[in-house]
């Protein structure tokens, strides 16, 4: 899995330089550019981790991580110049992961970065991950599709539609499983609510580059080979 990685550092030689450094290493890296509003390219990049720099223009970093811990749990680590106490204590009282003062070596915080992805990913919640294919991943925890051109939001009924078919995947669903596994979710769901719930996801599927990726089996129910 090649996880998303999103920089926010106003000086363009730290970001380039970073930035490479993490492309070499293997992940997809982006830097933020709006400083006046980056929520919004958070949410499209849908980042699996969090570079900070503390001073930024218009808001500090404390400020993007009181936001970006309002809208996501995804690992947050400062870069800063400011190493003192103070500011390190700050930060991780507002849901920061780690601290890096600057400078700093790009072999530290490469292994840290890896670290982090390890500890968050591979070991602490791996079954709210699955794997699409092409790319694709199912995030549970967020009820989104993370591609690597963005997060797809998927409602409720979706979400629960395509965890069932993924962990049963290779054998047929049958209707009923799908209408009892969406009953659990305390919203009464009939057949054509079924098929409309299909419809709309096999749409947003297709818009995240998996078209065709549920199958119907006439008279029996769904699949995903």
């Amino acid at each position: 899995m090649q996880y998303r990685i999103f920089l926010i550092e106003d000086d363009p030689v730290i970001a380039r330089t970073v930035r490479d450094y993490l492309t070499r290493l293997g992940y997809t890296a982006a830097v933020g550019e709006n400083f006046a509003d980056l929520a919004p390219e958070f949410s499209a990049f849908a980042p699996q981790l969090v570079l900070l720099d503390l001073s930024l223009p218009y808001h500090s970093g404390y400020h993007w991580c009181r936001v970006f811990r309002e809208m996501s749990q995804v690992p947050i680590v400062f870069l800063s110049s400011a190493g003192d106490s103070l500011n390190i204590v700050t930060a991780m009282e507002l849901g920061a992961d780690d601290y890096i003062a600057k400078p700093f070596d790009l072999e530290v915080l490469g292994a840290k970065v890896q670290a982090i992805l390890r500890r968050t990913y591979a070991y602490a919640r791996p079954a709210d991950l699955l794997d699409c294919g092409g790319g694709v991943v199912l995030d549970l925890s967020a009820g989104a599709l993370r591609t690597p051109a963005g997060a797809v939001e998927l409602t409720k009924n979706e979400l629960r539609i395509l965890q069932t078919l993924l962990s049963r995947r290779g054998r047929t669903v049958p209707r009923e499983d799908l209408m009892t596994a969406l009953w659990a979710t305390d919203c009464f769901v009939d057949e054509n609510t079924l098929t409309v719930n299909v419809a709309r996801l096999r749409k947003k599927l297709e818009a995240a580059g998996l078209p065709g990726l549920i199958h119907t089996r006439k008279g029996e129910g769904y699949l995903i080979p």
